[in-house]
C-alpha cells in the first residue's frame, strides 16, 4: 500500500490519505477512530494496516483525484530521524572521505522534515554551498534492539524518498554534520511511503537526482556498501529503534560538490529525486538576503 499525507482546503493540519494510482482516500474516513496520521498507523502495527485494508475492500469508499494535491512531509512526527553518511564509495570518494569500519551516523532535526513541491530558502549569507543528495529513506514497523541483520527487515514498515540537502561548506568546517543538514526544509520527504511488502528488496532499486533539467545522480541502491538490513542491525545495537524512526540511507555519486564545475543550488533552482517504484520529490530552492 502507498500512504500520503496531504492538506486539504481551510484545513490546520494535514490528512493521511491512502494512494492508488492517481486516486486517493482519507484513511480516517474509512471506519470510527481510524488514523489521520502515518505515526498513528505505524503505531498499530499489523492490525492497524490490516484494519485499513479491509475497510477499502469491503465499504464504499470514496476517492478523491490527486493530481491538485498540495502535500505535507510524507513522515511528520518520527521519534527520530537518524542519517548514514558516506555509505556509497563513489559519494565517500567524492568527498574526499573515508567510508570507515562503521557507519558514520548523525541526527536531522524535526524542523528540517518538509514536503513534496515545497520551497526550501535558506540566506546567502548562511551559504552559498547548498548541495543535493537522492536518498532511501526506511521506516520501522516494530521496535528493534539487537535485531540480527537477517532478520531486520522483519522490522522495517515502508520506504520513502528523502532529498538530504547539506550546507557543504559548513559540513567540512564543523566536526559534526547535524547543523549542516538541519536548516529549515533541508529534509524533503516523500510524497509517499510505500510499505515494505511493496519493495522485495531493498538493494535492488533505481535511485535517481535532476537538478534543473540535468540528471546528476543515476545509481542503484544496491551500491550501497552497507545495506537496509545492515544498517538497522547495526543501530539496532546501541539504542532500541522505535516504530517511526526515520532512517535516510545515503547517497550515490554524483553530488554538486565534487563536480568540475560544481554544482550547488541556486536561486530559484529546482530538484527533483527519486527512487523507482516509490515516487519523485520535487523541491523549490530561493536564496534569500
Amino acid at each position: 500500500m502507498r500512504f500520503a499525507h496531504v492538506m486539504t482546503a481551510g484545513a490546520d493540519d494535514p490528512r493521511l490519505v491512502l494512494v492508488a494510482d492517481d486516486r486517493a482516500t482519507f484513511v480516517g474516513d474509512l471506519f470510527a477512530g481510524a488514523p489521520e496520521g502515518l505515526q498513528d498507523l505505524i503505531e498499530r502495527g499489523d492490525d492497524g494496516l490490516a484494519r485499513v485494508a479491509d475497510a477499502v475492500a469491503e465499504t464504499d469508499v470514496v476517492w478523491h483525484d490527486l493530481h491538485a494535491a498540495s502535500y505535507a512531509s510524507a513522515v511528520l512526527s518520527p521519534p527520530i530521524v537518524l542519517a548514514v553518511g558516506l555509505n556509497y564509495a563513489a559519494h565517500s570518494s567524492e568527498l574526499g572521505l573515508k567510508a570507515d569500519s562503521a557507519p558514520t551516523v548523525f541526527t536531522l532535526w524535526p524542523n528540517s522534515l518538509t514536503a513534496h513541491e515545497a520551497t526550501t530558502s535558506w540566506p546567502r549569507t548562511l551559504s552559498e554551498s547548498v548541495d543535493y543528495e537522492a536518498e532511501l529513506g526506511v521506516i520501522i514497523g516494530s521496535a528493534a534492539k539487537d535485531v540480527a541483520a537477517d532478520d531486520a527487515l522483519a522490522h522495517v514498515w515502508g520506504y520513502t524518498v528523502v532529498n538530504d540537502i547539506t550546507a557543504r561548506d559548513i559540513q567540512f568546517s564543523e566536526a559534526q554534520w547535524s547543523r549542516c543538514k538541519s536548516f529549515d526544509g533541508f529534509t524533503p520527504t516523500g510524497p509517499f511511503v510505500v510499505t515494505a511488502d511493496e519493495i522485495p528488496d531493498p538493494q535492488d532499486l533505481h535511485i535517481w537526482a535532476v537538478v534543473d533539467g540535468q540528471t546528476v545522480q543515476d545509481a542503484s541502491t544496491g551500491q550501497m556498501i552497507r545495506s537496509v538490513a545492515t544498517l538497522v542491525a547495526h543501530l539496532s545495537t546501541a539504542a532500541t529503534l522505535l516504530p517511526g524512526t526515520l532512517i535516510s540511507t545515503g547517497s550515490p555519486g554524483g553530488a554538486g560538490y565534487s563536480r568540475d564545475p560544481q554544482i550547488f543550488l541556486r536561486d530559484r533552482s529546482i530538484v527533483t529525486v527519486g527512487i523507482d517504484g516509490i515516487g519523485e520529490l520535487r523541491t523549490h530552492c530561493r536564496i534569500t538576503g
